[in-house]
């Protein structure tokens, strides 16, 4: 797609130059097409060529110029031969990796010149990936030799044979035990377990580096590098098995990309045997913590190929896409370039519009991830150690913000592929960013926040026994819609059959006695009086707790019982929750609005409020009347908001019971809803309610969710 003949042509047609002895040439298949791989053994780099440019470059000989490398080719390969320009972009790439030969004097000062100048370009790229920056240490290679007559031989058929069996009764073991799992997990961050997890850590980590370092050296590749890797400032080992790039089966290079994570997971297995059978202690600890190392961070960062690591390769490969990640960046500056800014003279990465999909499409996720990951990562730690939060989030925004506006604004003065629409280039940037400030600043957006709720039945009682007593029998079937005054449940005392029968007696008693003072002791009829107003009011209360063991309804409603059949035959003590009766004559909506949403509901113009309900998303009911109940609550209207039931809302730490506390305060918002056609309102059935305010820009509400995100957690 460029052009046959160039301008700069003349600066190489001349250069008698070749490819230094050194150079290893592989040949390797692509989505049906051949390649030629060239590595430099000393640099550890490889370099994919078409066959045609490599039929260049095989013909360039110290007694023969560029020019007539080139021509043999062009007469040779009329139609595939390199144009000039690819010429000379390829020579310029195979010049700064040193893989050129020269017979100049003066191309060894500018062999070192070149090394100098790509070890300044890896030191300022560590900088750039602060998070993930990489140190080499030593060379194993030697190591990995003499010990690989014995760990190879679980890289076999045998091997994946018992990798199988334990990994599967691994997660028998997990299955079983996965609720204590989930228990233990919930201190996993606690002060007393970090230590654990750092070396369980380390301890995997090392594992997933070695099995790398032996699938490769199994296969035929070497491995000359291996050191630490400060991941978010956290020493962690790393090896690097690039030279499984060279090898030409597929299935090599995506199983030697696999080997950590299959090491991780067959160690990981073991160490769940290690804790089912060990009591809490520091063996035990340390098995957990390296079950969940190997499951959470490989789901998070090496299974995910969003991140350059092992998923990332293993991708690369499944697709026949090397390179995706400087592909997928060239298939977007490619776009820019052709489309926005003009260029005419450029050629994109991909080969096919399939390919050209997939690249785009990888670029652009893959860069939403990242800042989502390392934004979370930021956020974590931060809140444990705020100092560290801080200094990270500063060079997080140097490398990602600042560094990356710097190089643009380079590029767009000083690109050569931008000579002939610099000015084109520079007013489309500068057209665009007006655009997006328009839009994030200027253009109000639709703007509603949501709050979670729950139906509540404007009368509602919760129905309980006023008398203690065994459950005898059900007089109304649970579900059904009673009037005020019916009979619900029988209750029995035998002991307060006792004390009124006893009580009636002593009654009567007094009452006799009474009668007689009034014959023969006149000054005996004020005391007794008093004890039979006494004994009376006793007796009242009596029967009264005895028309109470028949439990009633205090009003219309539906009797709302489902685990009453379970009370049949048991004894339950006064004040014991026998269901709750509610009026399905009218419903209110309970919603609880967080403190970040507080600033909206009062200081704002609310348009209206909708709700919708669990299982009927497409229904909208609205909320009217609604009302904000003065100052903050800390009890939920139900259980069923709060995390304990599934809910949305935090739960304190020390609610233990019922679920219904609120970690932090919150609004109570109730108001009016009715049943529509086709959606049923019932006590208790949770949903939400969406608050929609006056249209605003997108910017403003961005930085407020920010500063309130940074008030909230740190109290900033």
């Amino acid at each position: 797609m460029t052009k046959t003949f160039s301008e700069s042509w003349y600066r190489v047609a001349n250069q008698k130059i070749c490819l230094r002895p050194v150079v290893i040439t592989r040949r390797q298949n692509f989505r049906g097409e051949r390649w030629i791989v060239l590595e430099n053994p000393f640099s550890n780099q490889y370099f994919r060529l078409r066959p045609a440019a490599y039929e260049f470059m095989a013909r360039l000989r110290p007694d023969r110029t560029v020019e007539q490398a080139w021509a043999q080719c062009l007469e040779r390969f009329p139609d595939e031969a390199p144009s000039q320009e690819a010429v000379i972009q390829l020579l310029s790439q195979l010049y700064f990796a040193n893989l050129l030969q020269y017979d100049l004097a003066a191309d060894s000062a500018q062999l070192f010149e070149r090394y100098k100048k790509r070890k300044q370009r890896e030191i300022g790229f560590r900088f750039l990936n602060i998070m993930f920056m990489r140190f080499p240490l030593l060379d194993p290679d030697r190591f990995l030799v003499r010990t690989l007559p014995v760990i190879g031989k679980l890289i076999s058929p045998l091997g994946a044979l018992l990798w199988l069996v334990v990994v599967g009764l691994g997660l028998k073991v997990v299955t079983d035990n996965f609720g204590d799992l989930k228990a233990q997990g919930e201190g996993i961050l606690a002060a007393n377990n970090l230590l654990l997890l750092y070396l369980g850590t380390v301890a995997v980590k090392g594992l997933h580096e070695f099995g790398h370092a032996y699938f490769c050296r199994k296969f035929g590749g070497e491995v000359h590098v291996m050191g630490i890797m400060l991941m978010i400032f956290t020493p962690m080992p790393f090896v690097d098995a690039t030279s499984s790039w060279s090898f030409r089966e597929r299935w090599k290079r995506v199983l030697v990309g696999s080997a950590g994570m299959i090491v991780e997971l067959f160690f990981a297995a073991i160490a769940a045997f290690v804790w089912a059978k060990t009591a809490p202690g520091i063996i035990h600890g340390l098995a957990y913590n390296i079950m969940f190392v190997a499951s959470v961070s490989t789901i998070i960062f090496n299974v995910n190929p969003l991140m350059r690591f092992d998923g990332y390769y293993i991708l690369s490969d499944l697709l026949e896409i090397p390179n995706l990640n400087q592909r997928a960046t060239g298939q977007l500056q490619y776009w820019a370039e052709h489309y926005l800014y003009g260029v005419k003279n450029t050629e994109p990465p991909a080969r096919t519009r399939r390919e050209a999909g997939w690249l785009g499409v990888f670029g652009i996720s893959s860069g939403i991830y990242r800042v989502i990951v390392f934004s979370g990562i930021l956020l974590v730690i931060a809140d444990r150690f705020l100092i560290i939060g801080v200094v990270m989030a500063g060079a997080c925004l140097i490398s990602w913000a600042v560094f990356p506006v710097a190089r643009f604004i380079k590029y767009l003065a000083t690109s050569p592929r931008l000579d002939r629409v610099r000015n084109r280039a520079a007013g489309v940037t500068a057209g665009l960013a007006a655009l997006l400030l328009v839009l994030l600043c200027v253009v109000p957006f639709p703007y509603s926040f949501r709050a979670p709720g729950v139906v509540v039945a404007s009368q509602r009682t919760e129905i309980v026994n006023e008398t203690g007593g065994q459950v005898v029998g059900l007089l109304t079937k649970p579900g059904s819609f009673v009037k005020r005054g019916a009979p619900l449940l029988k209750l029995e005392s035998p002991e307060l059959d006792l004390q009124l029968a006893a009580t009636t007696a002593h009654l009567d008693e007094v009452n006799a006695r009474l009668l007689q003072a009034m014959d023969s002791e006149p000054a005996d009829i004020e005391p007794l009086s008093s004890l039979r107003d006494s004994v009376a009011a006793a007796l009242n209360k009596l029967r009264e707790d005895s028309r109470h063991l028949t439990v009633t309804a205090p009003h219309d409603g539906v009797w709302v019982a489902p685990a009453i059949g379970e009370f049949i035959g048991r004894w339950l003590p006064r004040g014991t929750g026998l269901g709750l009766l509610a009026n399905p004559a009218a419903f209110e909506f309970d919603a609880t609005v967080m403190e970040e949403d507080v600033n909206a509901l009062f200081a704002k113009r609310i348009y209206g409020a909708n709700v919708r309900f669990y299982g009927n998303a497409g229904t909208r009911i609205p909320l009217v009347d609604w009302h904000v109940v003065p100052g903050g609550q800390n009890m939920l209207p139900s259980a069923a908001l709060g995390w304990a039931a599934g809910g949305e809302v935090p739960v304190s730490a020390d609610d233990n019971s019922q679920g219904d506390k609120s970690a932090e305060p919150f609004f109570e918002v109730i108001g009016t809803v009715k049943s529509p056609n086709g959606v049923q309102l019932l006590d208790g059935r949770s949903g939400k309610v969406s608050f929609r305010l006056a249209p605003e820009p997108l910017l403003p509400r961005w930085t407020r969710a920010l500063w309130q995100l940074l008030q909230k957690r740190y109290q900033i």
